[in-house]
């Protein structure tokens, strides 16, 4: 009776140490027993990030905040609100407040017999011109510089009224 439990407890030990043995660690070794005597890392390449895998995901990943917080995307809000009140005449397409990115369709300004379509970037929470790029077409193909930077002057007046008005109260 004793030799059958012992030969049990032996069956059930190898294959337990068996299935430990698949598994392994992240360095490759089984066991880790402290110490420096861990091989040196290897340097990650251009290569290595370009055929990594994808991080897998799961349903708590969902609630966890895993941003870094050293990323933000800042949009002016003036800029913002200027450009969706200056071009109020093109229907919306798709908004992206988080990119400042505004995508519209076509569509005809007031008193005006072309149409056009436009696409508006900011790109800084600063209220300066260079926060804000603005791109036209009409269906018969590039429109002029004139007339985009008549847009942008348009916009970024409309933002310092915005500002002005807001900073009165």
């Amino acid at each position: 009776m004793k030799k059958a439990t012992f030969l049990r407890s032996a069956a059930v030990l190898g294959f337990a140490l068996g299935l430990a043995g698949c598994g392994g660690t992240s360095s490759g070794k089984l066991f880790h027993w402290g110490g420096s005597a861990a091989a040196p890392q290897k340097q990650e390449t251009a290569f290595d990030k370009f055929n990594a895998k994808p991080k897998q995901s799961s349903l708590f990943d969902l609630f966890s905040n895993n941003e870094d917080p050293n990323v933000s995307l800042a949009v002016n809000k003036y800029l913002w609100s200027a450009s969706l009140e200056v071009l109020d005449f093109l229907p919306i397409q798709s908004v992206d407040p988080f990119s400042g990115l505004i995508v519209t369709g076509y569509g005809t300004p007031p008193g005006g017999g072309k149409a056009y379509k436009a696409t508006i970037h900011i790109t800084d929470p600063a209220l300066d011109a260079r926060s804000l790029k603005v791109s036209l077409e009409s269906r018969g193909g590039v429109v002029s510089p004139e007339t985009t930077r008549a847009v942008e002057d348009a916009i970024l007046t409309r933002a310092r009224q915005l500002r002005i008005r807001d900073s009165g109260l």
